[in-house]
């Protein structure tokens, strides 16, 4: 990693790996997703309770307040006539992933968020809430109290600190899971490998890596697809198939790319990018403004008032710089000796990227996120 600061407020890092080819080729396991086996989100609306004094204002959350009084008279205790006035309850959102092949009794973590005006959810104890999926069915159940990283402070004053996010929290396996998706995938014939990064030579290589072991197996359908299909004379079913398959390397093909992050200040470049051979010129203009106030005395014979006048310096700088020269063709680590060659600032680097870019000097992609 190679990191570039300025005197400003403005870091940029310029990240590359130079790997050994034969220790950078990742297993298929880690460049594909198998069909049917993914998670499914679920989410569930609920109560926390055991707050102290920072929950919820039923008088600005009606929801919370008619949440409580719905789940007290299934309880048994009727509050239509009361006045209900506690801030030690908070209505929440609670979010999970169902993991794929999850069984029934299994235990996953969930996120709570609060939805009202809960100023903390610190000590909670989130009661037990259904989790749904998109069919609206209930597929897990949540219960348990919170672990929560932020925290906040309040003094009689008024004053308070904050550090983190005291609204939100999770529970570690605090969910149960009561309704299972089924997918039989040892029982499947064919199915596909979704590339996790498209690409016409990846999928192409998966393929050949497959039929290197198991001969007519795998077929590149398109850039993002690889199908698999299971012999008629295989001895295993599917899963044996994958088990087989996935440990075996392949080299991940991508074009070449830029990211540029200008709000973190980082840069990355893709071990592909190139530059046709370039010279480029870079100065910095500096305007420095100084203001200090003068006293103006007027003579004690003369009529006046003592006054404060401002006194303004105005000072320009520019750096003064040679064409630089840049050969064509070279690798990555190679281009990085070149950029910092030239001195330049964190914002000079992205700006010279993008006229490179414009000049049809680079022959890489940027992408600004």
């Amino acid at each position: 990693m190679l990191c570039f600061r300025s005197t400003s407020l403005f870091a940029l890092c310029l990240v590359f790996l130079v790997l050994d080819p034969a220790l950078a080729a990742p297993r298929i396991k880690d460049v594909v997703d198998v069909e049917g086996v993914r998670e499914n989100q679920l989410v569930g609306y609920g109560l926390v309770v055991g707050l102290q004094g920072t929950g919820d204002s039923l008088r600005n959350a009606p929801f919370t307040r008619q949440s409580l009084e719905a789940m007290l008279e299934r309880l048994g205790v009727n509050t239509r006539e009361g006045n209900l006035n506690t801030r030690n309850v908070a209505a929440v959102m609670v979010t999970a992933n169902l993991p794929a092949f999850g069984i029934n009794g299994a235990r996953m973590d969930v996120a709570v968020s609060a939805l009202g005006d809960s100023r903390s959810l610190v000590g909670g104890q989130l009661l037990a809430t259904p989790l749904i999926g998109a069919d609206q069915q209930v597929y897990a159940v949540a219960q348990g109290p919170l672990a929560v990283g932020g925290f906040t402070a309040e003094g009689g004053s008024g004053s308070s600190v904050s550090r983190g996010v005291p609204t939100a929290g999770r529970i570690a396996s605090g969910a149960l899971i009561e309704r299972e998706i089924r997918y039989d995938l040892s029982e499947q014939k064919e199915l596909r490998l979704a590339l996790r990064d498209p690409d016409f030579t990846t999928a192409s290589r998966v393929a050949i890596a497959i039929n290197a072991v198991t001969p007519g197996v795998a077929r590149a359908t398109s850039p993002g697809s690889v199908r698999l299909r299971l012999p008629a004379d295989y001895a295993g079913d599917m899963i044996a198939l994958l088990a087989q398959i996935e440990q075996l390397p392949v080299d991940v093909d991508a074009a070449a790319r830029i990211v540029i992050d200008e709000s973190n200040g980082v840069i990355v470049l893709g071990d592909d990018v190139r530059v046709s051979t370039v010279a480029i010129a870079q100065g910095n203009l500096t305007i420095s403004i100084s203001e200090q106030p003068q006293v103006s005395q007027p003579n004690p014979l003369a009529a006046g008032d003592t006054t404060i006048v401002p006194s303004t310096q105005v000072q320009v700088e520019e750096d003064r710089g040679g064409l630089a020269l840049v050969q064509g063709g070279m690798p990555l680590s190679e281009l990085v000796k070149g950029l910092n060659a030239l001195g330049v600032t964190p914002r000079d680097m992205i700006s010279i990227l993008q006229a490179l870019k414009a000049a049809g000097a680079l022959q890489a992609e940027i992408e600004v996120i």
